[in-house]
């Protein structure tokens, strides 16, 4: 036999009591409260009576082709017309109330915009609107700055404009 070393010790063997009520206090730790059992149980129940009321729709709805069928197939010719007009009619029908309602949109934010309410989308109307006569404004320039060199150059390229331009001021249409 060994001999035993009185310095050394064993390691404490684990309890198992003790450790099964460690594991219990964990599990009760995370168990659910009243409340949420509550919950669950009426979320277990809605789900199942929805269940069973999709199960009746379904059983219904194919008995219903089942039994429909032939006055289905002898009525087509007349449900293919009707389904076309009644198609383009509701088609017509929502894309009227959808411009309807783009167009009344639109003239709401135009009144707040003419009102100085400046709605969304504002400064970008703003800005488009300084940049546009920005550009107007130089070519204004430009054109007034260049306007009688192209003039010439157009003269130059086209003699028969002179005859013209002497015909148009004998008319009285162009005064030099």
């Amino acid at each position: 036999m060994a001999e035993r070393n009185p310095n050394q010790q064993r390691a404490p063997r684990p309890n198992p009591t003790a450790s099964a009520s460690t594991f219990l206090r964990k599990i009760q730790a995370h168990a659910a409260n009243s409340t949420q059992l509550l919950g669950f149980l009426t979320l277990f129940v809605s789900a199942s009576v929805l269940l069973i009321l999709n199960g009746l729709t379904v059983t219904a709805t194919i008995l219903g082709f089942i039994f429909f069928m032939p006055l289905i197939l002898i009525s087509s010719p007349i449900w293919f017309p009707v389904g076309t007009v009644l198609f383009v009619t509701t088609a017509g029908f929502l894309s009227a109330c959808g411009f309807g309602v783009v167009v009344a949109v639109g003239f709401s934010w135009m009144y707040r915009y003419f009102r100085g309410m400046h709605p969304p989308g504002s400064d970008r109307v703003d800005y488009a609107r300084s940049r546009i006569y920005d550009t107007a404004s130089h070519v204004k320039d430009y054109a007034m700055e260049y306007g009688g060199y192209l003039q010439s150059k157009v003269k130059d390229a086209a003699p028969g404009a002179r005859a013209m331009d002497a015909f148009r001021s004998n008319l009285g249409l162009i005064q030099f």
